[in-house]
């Protein structure tokens, strides 16, 4: 058991002498105060007026029963109003050391051991552009996938992507109305196909907006694709799907990003039409004006009134192929639970979606949760890919990496390619999931402050100093030299550190908060990169011992960069 449940464990057990029978105890890990503190004393003191005068008073008795309970811990101790604050002992802190050197899954943990998790996440839509949100987007999904992998979860990554659907009309549209004939943007290079299409969906959609003739014309293409009548239109919406999908695959591939599973709206809209269909007669949907709507948190269509042909009723809308997916996914992978990631922009369209789920499928809305972020913003205001303003994903790791070659002339290709996607990765991790963001390429290439290629730096100057010796793996000194060994301030401060590792990986998993690891791993690079530069490594009295903590250091960054999806370069 980590060290936290031992103190953990040891407080329900003094609550429990005391006739008091709780589940659950939240820490806190503020190592301005103490190594872990909590408040169990405030939150039970109702449970026991008659025998304590205030919760403090039961604080102390808590911190006096527990003195000789828990190993491994230096100082407890009772502050009003009723905290109760842990201080480990030296020799533990020392102790852990090697562990942490030596084990590349120091803090690995088991919470979520035997269940099977699918995590939807990115689903750019083909014909559009994979923008800044999606970057966002992956970047949050990667991280939480790794973190639940690493809690023990049969992960299966997931991705659903629109390749039909009015983007798609609109964006075809647009591709008929370029200056450019339709040989002649078949005979674009890849790149000039993907800007293309972007100016294609952008045209389409303003033309939707503000032209009624254009409007109907959309209309018509998205109802030819639906229905597959037209074998030109067929060709073209294959080969521009294709295009988009394979230029997709090149960036996941950039991000460090394998799907095992791809899934698309044309699979899922026929099976999410019958799903509605065959759920009007007992009063789940309702036909509304030729359409069938359902009237949940708010009414929305499921199947739209335009008449197909072949005598078929609607096109599913969104909503519709939302059941179908859910269903799909679970005949591909039958998951404890689905997870879908989106832009918070679309809480309102899920909450009627898991309202209908739990009509039609009650036992996949169950284990169906859905998880939302903020928005990416620019300094000219939110991006927008209907009016063309879109900010690419690809031309902003492009950007990022062109400013840091202008920068550090002298970092290698490879080095270059993983310092910009992690600073572009960790500026979308480093706040939490729900708040909205504004990108700066002066913050987030920075080997100063907050941000990736610092953490990066880090990690590298901890593999350049081990490289000054030839034997790297030194030894801590023995329990009885640790006795009288002398920690200066700068290096507790990173022991201490060291050990709450654990913790925070769990807790980053627990409340989908990647921002947690992300601000720990900058709070450790800070605590070393100071104690660094006060105290002589290799030379010194201590060397043994600060090659031990520099390695530890190294491998808490190394784990904690690819929990965020981040690669740790050996140089920089």
């Amino acid at each position: 058991m980590e060290i936290r449940g031992e103190i953990k464990a040891a407080v329900l057990e003094v609550l429990k002498s005391l006739n008091v029978d709780e589940k659950e105890i939240i820490f806190s890990s503020d190592l301005s105060h103490a190594d872990f503190s909590t408040n169990v004393a405030m939150t039970t003191f109702h449970k026991l007026k008659e025998k304590f005068k205030n919760p403090l008073e039961l604080a102390e008795y808590i911190a006096n029963q527990l003195q000789k309970k828990v190993p491994n811990i230096d100082k407890i101790e009772a502050l009003a109003p009723g905290f109760i604050n842990f201080f480990l002992s030296r020799e533990y802190l020392i102790s852990q050391l090697d562990h942490i050197a030596s084990s590349k899954n120091y803090g690995i943990g088991s919470s979520l051991k035997s269940q099977k998790i699918m995590l939807e996440f990115a689903d750019p839509n083909p014909f559009k552009e994979f923008h800044i949100g999606h970057l966002r987007n992956i970047a949050l999904g990667e991280s939480f996938a790794r973190l639940m992998e690493f809690q023990g979860a049969e992960l299966l990554r997931a991705n659903y992507q629109g390749d039909v659907g009015m983007h798609v009309a609109k964006a075809i549209y647009g591709i008929y109305h370029l200056p450019l004939t339709i040989d002649d943007f078949k005979k674009l290079k890849h790149e000039g196909k993907i800007k293309s299409l972007g100016k294609a969906y952008a045209t389409g959609a303003k033309a939707y907006e503000e032209d009624e003739k254009a409007k109907k014309e959309i209309a018509e293409i998205n109802l030819k694709l639906y229905a597959g009548s037209d074998p030109d239109l067929n060709k073209l919406w294959e080969e521009g799907r294709k295009w988009s999908l394979e230029h997709f695959e090149g960036i996941y591939k950039r991000l460090g990003t394998k799907y095992d599973k791809y899934y698309f709206e044309s699979q899922t809209a026929e099976p999410g039409r019958k799903i509605v269909l065959a759920n009007i007669d007992n009063g789940i949907f309702e036909k509304h004006e030729g359409a069938m709507v359902f009237r949940g948190n708010h009414t929305r269509v499921f199947v739209t009134s335009e008449d197909l042909p072949a005598g078929r009723q609607g096109y599913a809308t969104y909503e519709a192929k939302d059941l179908a997916l859910a269903k799909l996914k679970y005949e591909d992978f039958k998951y404890d639970s689905s997870i879908v990631i989106t832009a918070s922009e679309q809480e309102p369209y899920f909450k009627v979606v898991l309202e209908a789920m739990e009509k039609v499928l009650p036992e996949l809305a169950k284990k169906t949760t859905h998880y939302a972020f903020g928005f990416v913003n620019l300094k000219d205001g939110k991006m927008s890919s209907r009016s063309g303003n879109v900010v690419a994903g690809e031309w902003l790791l492009n950007e990022a990496r062109k400013r840091l070659k202008s920068q550090f002339k002298r970092m290698d290709e490879e080095t270059l390619e993983k310092v910009a996607v992690g600073a572009v990765k960790y500026s979308m991790l480093k706040f939490s999931r729900k708040s909205d963001i504004t990108f700066s390429f002066e913050e987030s290439i920075s080997l100063e402050g907050n941000s990736g290629p610092y953490i990066q730096y880090t990690y590298a100057r901890t593999r350049s100093v081990l490289a000054k010796i030839t034997n790297s793996k030194s030894q801590i000194p023995n329990k009885s030299k640790i006795q009288n060994t002398k920690l200066e301030k700068e290096e507790l401060l990173v022991l201490r550190l060291l050990i709450q590792f654990p913790e925070i990986v769990k807790d980053a998993q627990e409340n989908f908060s990647p921002n947690t690891l992300a601000n720990y791993l900058f709070e450790l690079s800070q605590a070393f990169n100071n104690f660094y530069q006060k105290h002589k490594v290799v030379g010194s009295e201590k060397e043994e011992f600060r090659l031990e903590l520099a390695s530890g250091v190294g491998q808490i960054l190394s784990t904690g960069l690819y929990l965020l999806g981040i690669e740790a370069p050996q140089k920089m």
